[in-house]
């Protein structure tokens, strides 16, 4: 891992990653470097004179924001004075058009303005694993913004790595396998140990539940009174839409039941069985994952990733299918909010005949 101030291992060799060229944005009112001096994610904007409005810049330069996104995978716009929910959402909105709701659910999230939640409500002495946003599911935004608030008083860092060296530094066997059979995700609802069904599905009708889970191709079961099992196939590797490059992309990792803390793990699996967890993973013909394998996976992301200290005001673009990112733990109070837009699901548009 590399952090702010030092050098990122070297990758040269990777077969199949572009090399990168820092891009300096002309006779306009930003600049732009890389954050580190290696190169590499993010690439840093900074406002040549004061009082800039990012959101009317946004507006006006989209074609250029897009060229730099697939460039670089992510920006670092710091600088610009951004503090509210709103804010967030007039740049988002200026880039991207609509914004994405946060639905099904897999952490717990508060919705603060439209369509602007905060990061993960998970305790701050939980370290939260690098993954694409929903890349447990079929559909999932293609871009995707963080604005800090509030730092922490330490850690609280959001790790961002490049999805495609990922991919590339993935064991070729292991790759192999999960692109081939793809990840199962078994989730249980209702024993009030993880996200309700309710919250998950943003509904009390379990008829629209259903009626979700029927379009989504996700296999339901309802058990007793109020509770709900769901089992659902996805990819494990995907392809960006507009660059054809393949990405790793999925959550085994995180949902496997070995991304608990041992005490809570044994806890668990000691009253309810691997298959009846409040949520877990295995391939996608439902064999189990080798630990040796989600370590692999684990310290592969641990070894592409890059993390820097928040500044209050800071907004990070990323490219959702590019670029991975995580949270560290941390003390004090913080506060991320985040935006989400362009859904994208490559079995619906292929069988409306879109090309990617």
């Amino acid at each position: 891992m590399k952090s702010a101030g030092g050098q990122k291992p070297s990758i040269a060799g990777i077969s199949g990653i572009p090399q990168r060229k820092t891009v300096a944005v002309s006779q306009d009112l930003l600049r732009t470097s890389p954050l580190f001096s290696g190169g590499g994610l993010p690439l840093l904007a900074t406002p040549v004179l004061e009082g800039v409005d990012l959101s009317a810049w946004m507006s006006d330069h989209r074609s250029l924001v897009e060229r730099l996104l697939l460039e670089h995978g992510g920006i670092l716009f710091r600088g610009f004075s951004l503090s509210t929910p709103e804010e967030l959402e007039r740049v988002a909105r200026a880039l991207a058009g609509d914004l994405l709701p946060y639905t099904y659910r897999s952490t717990p999230r508060s919705q603060v303005s439209g369509e602007v939640y905060t990061s993960t409500e998970y305790p701050a002495s939980q370290h939260i694993p690098m993954h694409n946003e929903m890349s447990y599911t079929r559909t999932w935004p293609l871009k995707i913004w963080f604005l800090c608030v509030q730092t922490a008083e330490t850690g609280g860092e959001t790790p961002i790595a490049d999805s495609r060296e990922v991919y590339h530094r993935i064991d070729p066997d292991v790759r192999e396998r999960f692109s081939r059979l793809g990840v199962l995700y078994a989730r249980n609802y209702g024993e009030g140990l993880d996200l309700s069904w309710q919250s998950v599905f943003q509904t009390d009708d379990k008829a629209e539940v259903e009626a979700f889970c029927r379009d989504a191709d996700i296999g339901f079961e309802w058990r007793g009174m109020d509770r709900l099992r769901t089992r659902q196939v996805c990819q494990a590797v995907a392809t960006h839409p507009v660059t054809g490059e393949p990405v790793w992309f999925n959550q085994a990792h995180l949902f496997h039941v070995s991304s608990l803390e041992p005490a809570v793990r044994e806890a668990l699996l000691s009253e309810f069985g691997e298959h009846d967890l409040p949520r877990n993973a295995f391939y996608g013909d439902g064999a189990a994952i080798e630990p040796e394998v989600l370590d692999h996976i684990r310290s592969t992301y641990e070894e592409a990733s890059v993390r820097f200290p928040w500044h209050r005001g800071d907004l990070l673009m990323l490219d959702n299918m590019m670029v991975a990112h995580g949270r560290t733990p941390f003390t004090g109070a913080r506060k991320v909010l985040v935006a989400m837009a362009e859904a994208h699901s490559p079995a619906r548009e292929s069988a409306a005949g879109i090309a990617p």
